[in-house]
């Protein structure tokens, strides 16, 4: 059994739901090398969530944004604005969402259904650059 861990970093994207399947897959070519494992993604952020949706049809992604915006927007009760108007819905979204998500990995790729990719839920206006910490779990193909 090996364990591999690396953190990388996301480019920095606008508020809303964002596809980076492929993104996390360039960052982490050492997936290829794992006959059989799970791969643990973490968001090293209070204010982004990760989380797996639809791939092909870009409507989800926003639909989810305006969902959320619903249901969490600014609320004059809330007292946490210390960056900002949007920063404690941001908190909010990202603990609704979650910090963490986990994928198998099966013949050194991950194990997706055919309409599933990794979602960064970006919920400030201006997030910035956001950290993941990978963890790989696995056997490795014997070379």
């Amino acid at each position: 059994m090996e364990i591999l861990q690396k953190e990388f970093e996301l480019k920095s994207y606008k508020r809303g739901f964002h596809l980076i399947t492929d993104e996390v897959i360039q960052n982490l070519d050492e997936i290829s090398k794992f006959e059989v494992g799970v791969l643990n993604l973490f968001i090293k952020h209070t204010s982004a969530s990760l989380t797996i949706n639809e791939n092909c049809d870009s409507s989800v992604r926003s639909d989810m944004e305006n969902f959320v915006n619903d249901i969490v927007s600014n609320k004059n009760y809330f007292t946490h604005t210390y960056e900002g108007e949007d920063d404690m819905p941001s908190h909010i979204k990202s603990s609704v969402f979650g910090s963490s998500i986990t994928i198998p990995i099966t013949k050194g790729q991950l194990n997706l259904g055919t309409w599933q990719g990794i979602y960064l839920g970006e919920h400030r206006d201006f997030g910035g650059n956001r950290k993941l910490l990978a963890t790989i779990t696995g056997k490795k193909y014997n070379l």
